[in-house]
């Protein structure tokens, strides 16, 4: 793993790693953002974060998966909230990695029994995760994570 590059500004109203692990666990959405020949690429897609690592499960004949695979660069946003006193996220940017068999059949992975397990349990309510053998795994160990939580902003003032 890389060591992840620290957050310069808006140090007041950044996430704990400990904020951060939560926001991430309970979050459902995020938008991946990929760099194709033709312009960028912005796409809403479900995650997990292990703590080290935030891992999409992505269907391998979309553009998202073609985008990554050409040019492994990668932007992921998660962010909430609807008024401005309440808004919070926490952007990702490094490159994705290609884990396990391509489409994923479920065949066993040591790397993938962690992900595997919190996807399922998030997204499904289940220990076991159906392979449908249309999604793969991506894993991106973030080079620089960037978080803000403005609820901090009236402790900051």
């Amino acid at each position: 793993m890389t060591e992840t590059t620290p957050q310069k500004r808006g140090r007041k109203i950044a996430m704990t790693p400990g904020e951060r692990d939560v926001f991430l666990a309970e979050e459902r959405t995020c938008r991946v953002a990929t760099t194709a020949a033709d312009g960028p690429h912005l796409t809403a897609l479900w995650f997990v974060w292990d703590g080290l690592s935030l891992w999409l499960y992505s269907i391998t004949g979309s553009k998202r998966w073609a985008d990554l695979t050409a040019d492994p660069r990668v932007a992921v946003l998660i962010d909430a909230g609807r008024d401005y006193d309440e808004l919070r996220g926490v952007e990702l940017r490094g490159l994705v990695e290609v884990v396990g068999e391509v489409p994923r059949t479920g065949e066993p992975h040591p790397d993938l029994k962690v992900p595997e397990g919190l996807f399922s349990r998030k997204y499904t309510g289940s220990d076991t995760l159906p392979h449908d053998h249309r999604h793969a795994w991506l894993r991106l160990t973030p080079e620089k994570i960037t978080s803000w939580d403005f609820r901090k902003l009236a402790a900051a003032r």
